[in-house]
């Protein structure tokens, strides 16, 4: 069964750009959503208030699941643009077999709105620093990817005391790193800048090195001992955000971790690497302590106008239902912090990604918080429980380009722990809580 698709031209698709009752449809690649010009297009970035909804995406039996999660729905007029004329095709047909009645294909989104500097784009500040895998098998093969000039690079597998998920398979000359090389687990926290920059060195990274980082996603589950180890994922991003309180300069996140690498069918590699050790990391440690935040700087934002801590747990964590660890026994959270649901639990960020683990539409993530009164004109320190989705979270906000952020590294680990730290429970949102002390 097949339905004809209706073209719509550039100059017609300029009049919808701000009617409500359309939604512009990228089925390019999330990295050409955020800014890679992966076909050469004179510019990067997407058409204004698009969304995105890779071709990718629809060998996915759930696909119509994330379209109806985007609030794209049977009632609006749908416009689908891409590289391919084929793929746009595809997605159309896929949206009329679903019973959306208003759909149109555009076609000349690289020669028409790339190529005219009067058509908006919108891109991510930072995308140069959420790769694919595509750029980083670039790099390994001894290419020279776009938005990369410098002369030395590593690739770090992450994991939680698991190198099984490293040994069982990674990319291509990876080294593995335990993120307790990173954070201590008496506190949770970065560890000194004595151990960083032992740590750091030993495993062959200066200030200057290119760090590419990413995890193994592998079914976290909350009754095992250790299930941080099966979100590798998640630590990849606590490593990075570690290494940039350091002071590496250039640290890049690989878009959908492990699982990316994956789907682009590159070649799997089951080498123990050797790390290469460096004699200096090169730059006095933390060269950006401006990224952390500890309890007594968390207290005064409490008490600021300008300032908010912003929790990125589940919210069984944040009513207390559930401690949401199985080493801590506290259940609760902080008075005056902002809630920004991670997701299920503790080992999970569905809300901040998408599917196939790839980081969620950045408009997306900064509406949600906007409603939240998470707003960049702020100081905003994200936390958690012990650092890993708060971690994450400021990723996000970092990508973003939001200019005054850091991580509340104590979290609720470090609050719960000192019982003169005040603490609620219950639902806060215009019913009376329980205010515990």
């Amino acid at each position: 069964m097949s339905f004809k698709l209706h073209q719509i031209t550039t100059r017609e698709l300029q009049n919808k750009l701000d009617d409500p009752s359309s939604k512009i449809i990228d089925v390019r690649p999330v990295e050409a959503y955020n800014g890679w010009q992966l076909k050469n297009e004179l510019r990067g970035g997407h058409i204004q208030n698009a969304k995105s909804l890779p071709f990718k995406w629809t060998n996915y039996i759930d696909w119509i699941e994330m379209v109806r999660k985007k609030q794209i729905l049977p009632e609006h007029e749908i416009i689908i643009y891409g590289y391919n004329r084929d793929e746009i095709d595809n997605v159309a047909q896929r949206f009329l077999k679903s019973g959306y009645n208003k759909v149109f294909v555009y076609y000349d989104f690289i020669d028409e709105w790339s190529a005219n500097e009067k058509l908006p784009l919108q891109k991510l500040e930072r995308f140069k620093n959420l790769v694919s895998s595509e750029w980083v098998n670039e790099l390994i093969s001894g290419g020279k990817p776009k938005h990369y000039d410098n002369n030395k690079f590593i690739i770090i597998h992450s994991h939680y005391r698991n190198r099984d998920a490293y040994l069982s398979g990674h990319i291509p000359g990876a080294i593995d790193m335990d993120t307790l090389a990173l954070e201590a687990p008496e506190t949770w926290n970065r560890r000194s800048p004595e151990a960083l920059k032992e740590a750091l060195e030993k495993h062959g990274i200066t200030a200057d090195t290119t760090v590419v980082l990413y995890g193994k996603f592998m079914f976290p589950d909350n009754a095992d001992e250790f299930p941080g180890s099966a979100a590798g994922d998640i630590g990849a991003i606590r490593n990075a955000f570690i290494m940039m309180y350091a002071g590496v300069k250039d640290v890049r996140i690989l878009n959908g971790g492990f699982q990316s690498w994956q789907d682009g069918g590159f070649e799997v590699s089951y080498t123990d690497e050797p790390k290469i050790p460096v004699k200096e990391f090169g730059v006095k440690i933390p060269a950006h302590p401006e990224l952390a935040v500890d309890t007594p700087e968390a207290k005064e934002m409490l008490k600021a106008d300008d300032a908010e801590l912003v929790c990125v747990r589940s919210y069984p964590e944040y009513i207390g239902e559930v401690s949401g660890y199985n080493y801590i026994e506290a259940k609760g959270r902080i008075p005056g912090a902002i809630f920004a649901d991670c997701g299920s639990d503790a080992y999970h960020m569905e809300n901040y990604r998408n599917f196939d683990h790839t980081t969620r539409e950045f408009h997306e993530t900064a509406e949600i918080w906007k409603k939240q009164g998470i707003t960049p004109d702020k100081h905003l320190a994200f936390y958690c429980g012990t650092g890993w989705r708060g971690s994450e979270a400021w990723f996000n906000a970092w990508l973003m380009g939001w200019p005054n952020i850091s991580v509340y590294d104590g979290g609720w680990f470090e609050w719960s722990n000192d019982p003169e730290n005040p603490y609620e429970t219950g639902v806060p949102v215009n019913q009376e809580v329980e205010i515990n002390k």
